[in-house]
């Protein structure tokens, strides 16, 4: 052995006298994972995490998160000789004065929204594939538990520079807390140190925004990879792949090498984005003024929902023991939210009840063979999606030249209508596709050959199937809707009552499904091909 080889298993045994860590390491580094690209969607968030940190240690060098009124005499000439809070002016300061500061503002917001997208779509994979179920359903929660307060932090985040479109959002902010019945104006004057804007808040927000979220993300980041760790990670159905197995390939090297790699293509289309597109020109808005707002001011899109919603909500107020309730605020901004976000963690429990399994699960679910469940996810979207179009009803009005009223009218009409509708769509979209999976079983797959029989007609040659292709399309299991007891064993009817009643309506739906093609109705069509 030469003593360049010497030198790794010298500290290897040093580490290993000290900590005994040679059989943990020698365990876990070999430990398999399977391999999609959907999984990708998980390391993004990491990686875009990582970045966010990084970024923002930079940040925090030079900014000052302060109220306190000062003068701006810095590079940028239009705001020159106007007064402005001390945090508006350090955010002018590193973008115009720090070198590379302009750079880092920017990476910092896009990491940001890379973040909250690819939480928001590695949450939709983990929903339509099933992968929240049993025993996952802690890391589920957690995962929404990351989504509400990355929805937050990035609230928190660009309410910092106290420009005047963040002031604008930190205004409707404070709204929504008085809209609390009976505490809300307490809670205002509680989080802004006194009437509105106050000279708190900054400094508030900024300690919550650099110590405490970030605290609590690395802490349930750690938990959700920790689960991920203990319990496998779920694998997509194929040939060879069990709930009992994982088939894939062993961490080192080769997810090491792969994650490596795949983190500095993140950081550097983050970094490109960065230095080529534009992001949040504080500049251009001037500072925050209470008696101010800036025309066509735009949350992030993940908080564009939420305005959205408080835009739509009809002028409602009740006067009740001598407090208003605004129920225009109370209901979009703090109801609708929590009702989502409530059942969102809730819904692996509230499956498993309606389907009455309470099995482990390894193997994801393809969205058509579970259409009540990408039937209602496709709903939930919809309703995002036509709430985040009001979210935006100014700009789409003078950009196309249209009324803003009808935009207004046609979101609050679309938001009752359009996500039934996508629903029934949708339902009826996974149903076709099992009808379509069921007939390529039995038939085979199109080939565009025409040959002519003896008797003188013509026929596709259709092809069979490959045996790995087969059993992708019909190992799925259908289990039967879970039988609700109409009688109890003294013969009372209806012994769960309309709880009961209830569940087994659910369940009769949830186990909508086509039969999948079996082995002798192949065998009864000539193998499945002409």
């Amino acid at each position: 052995m030469s003593a360049k080889e010497k030198v790794p298993a010298v500290v290897a045994n040093f580490v290993d006298e000290r900590t005994g860590a040679a059989k943990w390491m020698k365990k876990n580094l070999t430990k398999v994972f399977p391999d999609h690209w959907s999984f990708l969607l998980g390391e993004i968030v990491l990686y875009s995490f990582i970045i966010l940190l990084a970024t923002g240690t930079f940040l925090t060098f030079w900014f000052d998160p302060s109220s306190k009124e000062v003068i701006y005499n810095g590079a940028y000439e239009p705001l020159k000789g106007l007064k402005m809070s001390a945090a508006y002016e350090s955010a002018l300061h590193i973008s115009f004065d720090v070198r590379g500061g302009l750079l880092m503002r920017q990476i910092h917001h896009w990491a940001a929204i890379i973040f909250m997208a690819a939480m928001i779509i590695h949450l939709l994979r983990v929903y339509f594939t099933g992968a929240f179920r049993k025993p996952r359903e802690f890391n589920w929660v957690i995962g929404i538990g990351l989504l509400t307060l990355g929805i937050i932090e990035g609230f928190l985040g660009y309410s910092l520079p106290d420009d005047l479109l963040s002031g604008t959002g930190i205004r409707i902010t404070e709204a929504i807390i008085q809209a609390f019945p009976v505490v809300g104006s307490y809670l205002a004057f509680f989080v802004f140190g006194g009437g509105f804007p106050g000279e708190s808040f900054i400094p508030r927000i900024y300690t919550v925004h650099v110590l405490l979220l970030p605290g609590i993300f690395l802490a349930l980041i750690t938990a959700h990879l920790m689960l991920v760790w203990y319990q496998k990670h779920t694998q997509y159905p194929g040939p060879g792949r069990t709930e009992k197995n994982v088939v894939g390939y062993p961490l080192m090297p080769i997810y090491m090498a792969k994650a490596g790699g795949f983190f500095f293509v993140v950081f550097g289309v983050t970094a490109l984005l960065g230095a080529v597109a534009s992001m949040n020109p504080i500049w251009l808005y001037g500072p925050y003024t209470p008696g101010q707002i800036s025309a066509g001011s735009q949350p992030d899109f993940y908080m564009g929902w939420i305005d959205g919603l408080v835009r739509m909500s009809p002028p409602l107020e009740t006067h009740l023991l001598g407090h208003t309730i605004s129920w225009n605020i109370l209901i979009p901004g703090l109801i609708v939210p929590g009702i989502l976000f409530t059942g969102m963690a809730l819904y692996p429990f509230i499956e498993s009840w309606m389907t009455g399994d309470k099995r482990e699960h390894h193997l994801l679910d393809r969205p058509r063979n579970a259409p009540n469940r990408t039937a209602l996810g496709a709903m939930s979207l919809a309703f995002i999606l036509v709430v985040l179009l009001n979210g935006g009803n100014d700009l789409i009005a003078t950009h196309f030249h249209l009324s803003i009223n009808s935009i207004m009218w046609f979101t609050r009409i679309g938001v009752i209508v359009i996500p039934p509708i996508v629903f029934v769509i949708t339902k009826r979209l996974c149903l076709s596709l099992q009808r379509a999976d069921r007939e390529l079983v039995l038939h085979g797959r199109e080939t565009g050959r025409l040959v002519m029989t003896p008797e003188g007609e013509f026929i596709e040659v259709h092809e069979e199937l490959t045996p790995e292709k087969k059993w992708t399309l019909t190992s799925h299991e259908q289990a039967p809707a879970l039988s609700v007891p109409t009688e109890d064993a003294s013969g009372v009817r209806n012994p769960q009552g309309i709880r009961g009643k209830i569940r087994a309506r659910f369940a009769v739906a949830h186990a909508e499904q086509i039969p999948a093609a079996t082995a002798s109705e192949a065998k009864e069509l000539g193998h499945g091909h002409h």
